[in-house]
């Protein structure tokens, strides 16, 4: 089958065939069709199979005739990610530019002041993700009674970032007559339910177990013995080393576990960078175009980056440890291996990562190659052992329990205590008694009796003059 065969315009066909593509993937070539004759639709597929453009071309072609008006746009498209909403608007860009049509990508971490303008002039396809699309809503700048078509994409990300609330209320203000696209890589129960609820009698479009990896990618797991951070950065950086790596995608759980990799790589002459969700927008998409350029060739990256990445061809994909959600595994993996290139997927398991490894093998249903760098387990050896490395982070002062609230440290537990002798000290199991208010009295007396005499120290002049200050005491200190 070809594109020519799927309904589409001239004018879409034309920006296709430019794009070098022919032959529909089997999403597209099953969901193509439908959407052109205004059904409802259910699209499910793992990454890299041609999903955005499923729903990316047939709503050009819908859309060809008409006209917006301001504040009203004809077509939503729903991202969960900054990174996703705009590389639904570069293919739209891509495939629609034989067509006169408008479009706005409202995102987070851009000027009001031109989101506005675009809205105001009227836009034919409103590309937003729901917090920001709530925020121009909420202004006033925007009417959604006149949308047409709603797209939902990448529906488990949603899910999985809390953004569903938002969906209903984004759908309440919605005609309710429209067609309502849905995709996504995986289908939950909870994202069942929401296409039951906003969907009419949609067609549901399958093409993979939402489970199964592609199979153009090989993949292989890095077990190393240690809990340890400082091991797992050294496996990172030896199975890199190991590897004919042109670019590639090193993936971490959490934020603060990004930039400690960047440093690390950068500081053993890795060319590295990060990308993660506390980082400016105007950075992370500096740091994307130098990543698709070519110009950068590591990506450090949270799973904000796991959605949406249309990069065809990374080469290969580093997990740093198994993700928390097994789902996770597969869009991680699915950044390499696509358009029907091969790829390579290096997952580094410590024993702490066993149990998230062994909830990944059971979903993919599926072996993994071990792989171990030549040298790793030498190397490994010869790093302190994790309760070695803890006691010196201690003997620096470094932050850890030892130190109390006011952050000063406590004594350090090498160096032995003075203790009274043993006649003198309190028991462990008693407290101290409580002093009296005539004690307490007698006490103030004496540092008040000692202050005045520290006082005539200072102000009574010696025989040879007083020091600091020669011949001369100032008036303020006698007063």
């Amino acid at each position: 089958m070809t594109f020519d065969e799927l309904g589409l315009g001239p004018n879409v066909l034309k920006a296709v065939k430019e794009a070098g593509y022919e032959t529909p993937t089997p999403i597209q070539a099953q969901a193509i069709p439908h959407v052109i004759l205004g059904g409802d639709v259910t699209g499910i597929a793992q990454t890299g199979t041609g999903k955005t453009a499923a729903f990316v071309l047939p709503m050009i072609h819908r859309l060809a005739r008409g006209r917006a008006r301001a504040r009203m746009p004809r077509c939503l498209i729903l991202a969960p990610t900054r990174e996703l909403a705009a590389q639904v608007a570069e293919n739209f860009e891509k495939y629609g530019k034989y067509n006169k049509l408008s479009m706005a990508l409202l995102i987070g971490g851009v000027s009001f002041k031109d989101q506005d303008r675009l809205l105001m002039a009227g836009v034919d396809v409103l590309i937003a993700t729901p917090g920001r699309l709530m925020d121009q809503f909420e202004r006033g700048k925007l009417l959604l009674t006149g949308v047409e078509t709603l797209i939902i994409d990448e529906a488990d990300r949603m899910l999985d970032m809390g953004f569903i609330p938002d969906i209903e209320k984004i759908c309440s203000l919605l005609p309710p007559k429209r067609q309502t696209l849905l995709f996504s890589a995986t289908m939950p129960p909870e994202i069942t339910r929401l296409a039951e609820k906003f969907q009419t009698l949609p067609k549901r479009v399958e093409v993979s177990r939402p489970t199964q990896t592609a199979d153009t990618i090989t993949q292989y797991v890095v077990k190393i013995p240690s809990n340890d951070d400082k091991a797992k950065r050294t496996a990172l950086r030896r199975v890199i080393e190991s590897c004919e790596v042109k670019n590639g995608i090193v993936f971490c759980n959490r934020k603060r576990e990004v930039d400690v990799v960047v440093k690390s790589l950068n500081k053993h002459g890795h060319d590295a960078a990060a990308i993660h969700g506390d980082l400016p927008q105007a950075y992370r998409t500096q740091t994307l175009e130098r990543f698709r350029d070519g110009d950068l060739k590591l990506l450090v990256a949270s799973d904000v980056a796991a959605r949406g990445l249309d990069v065809p061809d990374v080469s290969h994909v580093f997990n740093y440890a198994p993700p928390p959600k097994d789902e996770d595994y597969i869009h991680r993996i699915g950044r390499t291996g696509r358009a029907g290139r091969t790829g390579e997927s290096y997952t580094i398991v410590s024993p702490g990562d066993e149990k998230a490894w062994a909830g990944v093998l059971r979903m993919i249903k599926k072996d993994v190659a071990e792989f171990t760098p030549e040298g790793l387990a030498e190397e490994l050896a010869d790093l302190p052992p994790d309760e070695t490395r803890r006691s010196r982070a201690k003997g620096r002062g470094g932050r850890g329990r030892d130190r109390d609230r006011g952050g000063r440290s406590r004594e350090r537990e090498d160096q032995p205590r003075e203790e009274a002798p043993a006649e003198t000290r309190e028991p462990a199991h008693e407290k101290p008694e409580r002093e009296s208010g005539e004690k307490r009295e007698r006490r103030s007396e004496r540092n008040r009796d000692r202050k005045r005499k520290d006082d005539d120290l200072i102000l009574q002049p010696a025989a040879d003059g007083v020091k600091g200050f020669g011949e001369h005491v100032p008036d303020f200190l006698k007063r």
